[in-house]
This record gives structure tokens, C-alpha cells and sequence, in this order.
């Protein structure tokens, strides 16, 4: 073994292939074609006049979503589209995310040309909506009076959907098409999530060229259906999830093989093991097992020796980040859900665990799901949405909680 150790540094780590990090985009989407696909028709059809449903992509954390939502931002870039892209977090209202691309966007479309009224409304109207916002383009603030009575009633119901859909028809009379790239759409307030829906709506009855491609956790199609029974019709909600045994190979072997090196089956077989198919799971095995394998080959003795620094590594950096927002409370609870294994698991018995019930546990359960940490995939049911962070919790609390450690809740 002593041996093997000494040669780790033979492979060239300024070539290593593999991109571990939060949106950070591997060298193959293995996988997405099919997602990408109905993207790009999403794209054409509405630049076209054409109707096609939105897309709002839900998964688990470590699928790729956030890395989707940019290659589909350049992508329509590339289709002829202005590209809204924002982050939703319970620390920002969604109008002031909005603010400066929109405001951006119409301030580029009044500049294509002669002034043209719609363009010059929709800026006005954006004014209305983001009253307290300085209308600015290259450090000079730009005159523009509010549109009275459009988009200033205080009620982002009636306010955003009055903005997109002037954003849209500005667009249109550019020749043009809006796209919004929203990440994290579980952290929309009801009446946000219900606006935007009522927005895109608007949008839709004169297929105007406004597009959402939006990316969340995957109880995202039923609070879009809580809000608006008519979501359903307006977008699509393909599902992201860990990747086929195939799509593994190709995630693992193309960047191996164009940086000049080999990865053997068994380290592909015992990596598709390890991190269950889940992508950035897969990029860090990979980017560790290149750091140690010698003679540009990874094997399975190479992954072998990676794995112990891998864990410790997400132990440190991906799961720890996500450990550290917790109450104690939160904390035991989830380790109640680790020691009933991964997958969807009863809250009765996560309660029975604990020695609890589930109605004392209620309040603990609302605020890890309003934190992201875990959903309900249907009544009653809990899933971490954190990938493999059952066993994190079992090495971050090694002894299981009991319900005198709850405390109150």
C-alpha cells in the first residue's frame, strides 16, 4: 500500500476532468439530452407564436439542476432570447430579484431602435412595480414616469402580472423573446408562486414571447397545483433524478478518455455504487480517484483510496453547510429519519423513533421542510432531499436521540 501511496502524484492534476462544485458544469451533461431537448422546442415555438408549456425542473439537491438551468441559459441566449436569472431565497422578495434584469432588458430594447411606445410602456410599468427602485443604464439615471394604475396596486398578484406581461409584448415588438431561469422556486412565498403563476397565465393568452424554465425541490408540482389549479396546463415538470447505470459510464469515461487517460469498469461499477447515479456525487469520486490514480489509469483500487477523502470532504463542506443551519431539535429529528434508512420514510414513524408523536413533532417537521432539508413526497411521508445524508447523520450523531433531547419544539 505504501507503495501504491508514492505515486500518487503521477497524474497531471492541472488535467483532472472532473468539476466538483455547487453549479459548476462537468464536461458531459450525461444523461439530459431529452430535458435539454424539450427546452430548446419550448424556445422555438414561442419565438414562433407558438404555445408550449414552461418547465419547472424538480429533484433532489446533487442532480444537476442548477447546472442545467445555465447551459439552458445560454442556450437561449443563443435562440435570440434577453435571459432573466435569479436565485429565490427567504432573505429577497421576488419583484427585487426581478428588478434589475427587467429593468435591464427593456432598457436594451429601447436602445435597438427608434423609440418605440410599447418598449416605452413597459418601462413604465416596470417603474410602477418597483416603485423605490432608481431606473439607471450605464450609471445615468433614466426619466421615465410610472404607468398609472398598472402594476402599483401593492398586490404582486395584480402587479406582476401586469410587468411580464409588458416585459413580453416589449419583446415581441423588438422581435424578440424573455426568458426567466428561476433556481430554488421552493423558497416562493404562496402569494409570489401564485403570481407568477397568474403572470405566466397572462402571458399565455397571447403567447406572448416570455418563457419560465425554473428549477426547485420536488414538492414543487404540488404547491404550484395548491396555488393554481391550473398549473398543470401552463408548465411541465420533468422530473431530474440520479442517472442510468449508462449515462454513468459516459459521465465517468468521456472526461477520462479526452483528458488522455483510462477508468477501468470496476472503478465505474464501484463509483455508480458509492454515489447511488447522483451527479455531483459522481464528480467528486471522480475528481479524487484522478488526484491518486497513478499512470493515467483509475481503477477500483484507485476509487478505493479516494473514498475516505470524498466523505470527508462532503462530511466538511456539502452536508456540514447544510447541518450547521439546524436547531438541536431539527438535528435529532433528522437523525430519527437517518436511523430509518434512505427514501421516503412515515412521519409516524420517524415519531415512533423518538418515542414521540407525530403531532408534538409537527412544527419540527414544517420548519426542516421550509428549510429545504426534506419534503413530503405525499400525506404523511418524508424524504431527506439531501442524497446520502442519512449516513452523514448517522456519523454526525453517532448515538440515536431520544425524546427527552427534543425538548420543546
Amino acid at each position: 500500500m505504501l507503495n501504491y501511496v508514492k505515486v500518487l502524484i503521477n497524474m497531471d492534476q492541472l488535467l483532472n476532468p472532473f468539476t466538483p462544485g455547487a453549479g459548476s458544469r462537468p464536461y458531459e451533461l450525461a444523461g439530459r439530452q431529452e430535458l435539454i431537448e424539450q427546452a430548446k422546442l419550448l424556445m422555438g415555438r414561442t419565438l414562433l407564436g407558438r404555445f408550449e408549456k414552461s418547465m419547472i425542473m424538480v429533484g433532489l439537491r446533487g442532480v444537476g439542476k442548477t447546472v442545467l438551468l445555465a447551459y439552458l441559459e445560454e442556450k437561449a441566449k443563443e435562440a435570440g432570447y434577453s435571459t432573466i436569472a435569479v436565485e429565490c431565497h427567504e432573505g429577497k422578495e421576488l419583484p427585487a430579484l426581478l428588478a434589475s434584469d427587467i429593468r435591464r432588458i427593456l432598457l436594451n430594447l429601447d436602445r435597438v431602435a427608434t423609440a418605440n411606445e410599447i418598449v416605452k410602456r413597459g418601462l413604465r410599468v416596470a417603474k410602477s412595480l418597483f416603485n423605490g427602485f432608481k431606473i439607471s443604464y450605464a450609471g445615468a439615471e433614466i426619466s421615465v414616469d410610472s404607468e398609472p394604475g398598472v402594476a402599483d396596486s401593492g398586490d404582486i398578484e395584480i402587479d406582476l402580472p401586469d410587468a411580464l406581461s409588458a416585459l413580453a409584448e416589449a419583446a415581441r415588438a423588438r422581435g424578440t423573446g424573455v426568458a426567466m431561469l428561476i433556481d430554488e422556486m421552493q423558497y416562493l412565498s404562496d402569494r409570489e408562486f401564485s403570481a407568477l403563476i397568474m403572470a405566466m397565465q397572462r402571458v399565455a393568452k397571447t403567447n406572448a414571447p416570455l418563457i419560465l424554465i425554473g428549477a426547485g425541490l420536488p414538492q414543487i408540482p404540488g404547491l404550484a397545483g395548491d396555488s393554481k389549479s391550473y398549473a398543470e396546463r401552463l408548465f411541465n415538470f420533468p422530473r431530474v433524478g440520479p442517472l442510468a447505470s449508462v449515462d454513468i459510464e459516459h459521465a465517468l469515461a468521456d472526461p477520462v478518455i479526452h483528458a488522455g487517460a483510462v477508468i477501468t469498469r470496476e472503478a465505474v461499477a464501484k463509483i455508480a455504487t458509492l454515489t447511488e447515479g447522483y451527479p455531483y456525487f459522481i464528480q467528486e469520486w471522480g475528481y479524487h480517484s484522478w488526484k491518486i490514480a497513478p499512470d493515467k489509469v483509475i481503477d477500483r483500487a484507485s476509487v478505493d483510496l479516494a473514498t475516505s477523502a470524498v466523505i470527508r470532504r462532503l462530511d466538511e463542506a456539502f452536508f456540514r453547510v447544510r447541518f450547521d443551519r439546524l436547531t438541536p431539535q431539527e438535528k435529532n429529528y433528522l437523525r430519527a429519519l437517518a436511523e430509518l434508512g434512505a427514501g421516503v420514510q412515515r412521519s409516524g414513524d420517524v415519531a415512533e423513533v423518538l418515542g414521540s408523536k407525530s403531532q408534538k413533532l409537527g412544527p419540527i417537521r414544517d420548519r426542516l421542510i421550509k428549510k429545504g432539508m426534506i419534503y413530503s413526497p405525499s400525506h404523511g411521508d418524508t424524504e431527506f432531499t439531501v442524497p446520502l445524508f442519512d449516513a452523514f447523520m448517522k456519523r454526525a450523531i453517532p448515538e440515536l436521540p431520544s425524546q427527552k433531547d427534543l425538548g420543546s419544539t
